[in-house]
């Protein structure tokens, strides 16, 4: 999207400190300067940990045509450029131009955002909107502020749907993102205990969660997963139309190996992954469809075409090993359903390898020996488990507490050469952490 001067000024109410005969150009930005093209505006962002003022001069050697300042910018805008443009924050000015533009495409605009599930049911909202319309989505992780931004800005004319996914810190940041993007349809996967560290309780969480519809348009929808939570902190605002989804709705008819078939509201789907959390995701976009005018039948198509994208049960054939990469985050509810799904789809032998979740607050220690309590009540025969990091032996010390056996190590190096030294080729192995665990590290030494 290009920029005339008008509109900039129109979108963030900009003061133009210099301006040279750039009034019929017309603008993009840029706020990396290792990114940055020749003639773009660069937008210096900054946050806790930097400052993109310090870089303008760098800015300008690359080819930047002009930038944004603020008014606390400590020295005099002398430097060789055409344009400089002072606002009272760059980020928020960053919004300004996003919102603009969203409001100049206009496209039916879908927010979604949940515990866990999030990016599954942005994609599956993908496949199945692209049935119909010109879509176009949140690419990665882009779920924060900027990302948005990104997203919204990177929207081609003609998208008639525009899906953003929405991730939360704390408190607000939901809140902050739908009222730039201004949501037609919203969508809350789910409500669990991911970032329970930060937010202190599921309750807070689903206070964050439903600050999704605060600047919803008027006539929104909310399509929601039945939890009480949502529907206690829903209770204080009845102004959309809410409808909840639910797995105790769904008649499941297969449950195999890359495949999941059901019957929801009389009509078969099929998707081409196991997981009933899975199932559960797409009946959000199954809603979401059906809110957008689809028929039954494009929804199942698209729901279809639904592949996992990486780190989220990406199945690999490695060394003899079926190897099951789920390790893109990890939270108590997301762990459980993983390993639920193990157990219901796949036959012996199983290794599961479980890790460290973070995130999780005071009572980490607690909600670590909650896995290993799960694993007890239903851990079957020839399924063994072993474990990565301090807090993941928790997991190990319930199991072996209870009977079982469980082994754990402090590294992914140390648990790659167990599995090259222990494990019988020919057993599925899943991988299951946070983050920050690194556990590709692990398929990466199994491959050598």
């Amino acid at each position: 999207m290009k920029f005339s001067l008008e509109e900039i000024l129109e979108a963030t109410s900009a003061k133009i400190l210099k301006n040279e005969g750039v009034e019929d150009l017309t603008f993009t930005f840029s706020t990396d300067t290792r990114t940055i093209k020749e003639g773009e505006i660069y937008l210096p962002l900054k946050g806790e940990n930097f400052d993109g003022e310090k870089f303008i001069d760098k800015a300008l050697e690359s080819g930047a045509v002009g930038f944004f300042i603020t008014q606390n910018y400590p020295q005099k805008p002398t430097f060789q450029t055409k344009l400089i443009l002072q606002v009272e924050n760059t980020l928020t000015a960053y919004l300004q131009l996003a919102n603009f533009y969203r409001k100049k495409i206009n496209p039916i605009t879908v927010a979604i955002t949940g515990s866990s599930g999030k990016t599954t049911t942005k994609e599956m909202a993908f496949c199945v909107a692209g049935e119909k319309f010109k879509t176009h989505k949140s690419e990665l992780n882009f779920n924060n502020e900027i990302g948005l931004c990104k997203t919204i800005l990177s929207m081609p004319e003609g998208t008639e749907v525009l899906i953003l996914e929405m991730g939360m810190r704390g408190l607000g940041e939901i809140e902050l993102l739908s009222k730039y993007s201004e949501p037609d349809i919203a969508i809350i996967a789910n409500v669990g205990t991911a970032h329970i560290g930060r937010l202190g309780s599921k309750e807070n969480i689903a206070k964050a969660k439903c600050e999704i519809v605060k600047y919803m348009k008027e006539n929104g929808t909310l399509i929601a997963h039945e939890d009480e939570l949502i529907k206690k902190e829903k209770g204080k605002r009845e102004k959309e139309e809410i409808i909840y989804f639910s797995l105790d709705k769904v008649n499941i008819l297969n449950r195999s190996i890359g495949y999941s078939k059901f019957e929801y509201k009389n009509h078969e789907y099929e998707l081409n992954i196991e997981g009933d959390y899975n199932i559960q995701n797409s009946l959000a976009v199954i809603e979401m469809g059906l809110k957008l005018g689809m028929s039954e039948n494009d929804i199942a198509s698209g729901l279809r075409k639904y592949s996992p994208i990486e780190k989220r049960w990406e199945v690999q054939e490695i060394q003899g090993f079926k190897i099951i990469n789920d390790s893109y985050n990890a939270n108590p509810d997301s762990m459980q359903a993983a390993i639920k799904t193990v157990l219901d789809v796949y036959t012996s032998p199983l290794l599961l390898v479980l890790g460290d979740m973070g995130e999780l607050g005071k009572n980490e220690v607690d909600y670590h020996k909650q896995i290993g309590e799960f694993l007890v009540k239903n851990i079957k025969q020839n399924v063994n488990v072993i474990t990565v990091g301090k807090l993941a032996n928790k997991i190990t010390e319930v199991l072996n507490k209870n009977g079982g056996f469980s082994k754990n190590f402090e590294n992914n190096l140390q648990t790659s050469r167990y599995i090259l030294d222990n494990v019988k080729i020919g057993t599925t192995i899943i991988l299951k952490a946070s983050r920050s665990m690194k556990f590709e590290e692990i398929i990466e030494r199994v491959n050598e």
